[in-house]
């Protein structure tokens, strides 16, 4: 990921995070892919009504597919509206498959989806990374690491 890719996910006016995996996993590698979307689903990511609390990805006859991505039902969608929870499939290169796909045929590695956002071209791309799971230890000290910084921060503002 270089500096021009992360400077256009700041800009990004969506920007759906899955803060939950950041505390449950440890990222490896990061990927971003597109997702295939109906008109109502891009819409409704456009407003902001998703969540990617309890997603995970999979890899299927050689496709990368998202499971468990909630986007809410467009409000003025009518008889063609989409399912809120259905597999997307997304899009990557058949390198990039096979190197997931080899990488979490070890215990303890999966992939996780990080991040949507909508492109500086309107298309809606997702973050995914390739993840360990994290232990308990490892858990808590996540907490004092964020819990030492909010200590620094408010010891700067105080003088």
């Amino acid at each position: 990921m270089n500096k021009n890719e992360l400077e256009l996910r700041k800009k990004s006016p969506i920007q759906i995070r899955n803060k939950k995996a950041s505390f449950e996993y440890a990222f490896l590698d990061t990927y971003t892919a597109g997702i295939v979307l109906t008109g109502t689903e891009i819409k409704s990511i456009r407003q902001g009504r998703a969540s990617l609390v309890d997603t995970f990805c999979f890899i299927h006859n050689g496709e990368m597919w998202l499971k468990g991505m909630n986007i809410s039902p467009y409000f003025y969608g009518s008889f063609s509206n989409h399912e809120a929870k259905r597999d997307r499939k997304l899009l990557l290169n058949k390198r990039e498959i096979h190197k997931l796909q080899e990488a979490t045929k070890q215990v303890g590695f999966t992939i996780v989806p990080t991040l949507v956002f909508i492109d500086d071209h309107g298309r809606a791309k997702v973050d995914i990374a390739l993840a360990r799971g994290k232990k308990e230890f490892d858990k808590r000290q996540t907490i004092r690491e964020k819990e030492d910084k909010r200590e620094m921060e408010r010891a700067i503002k105080r003088f």
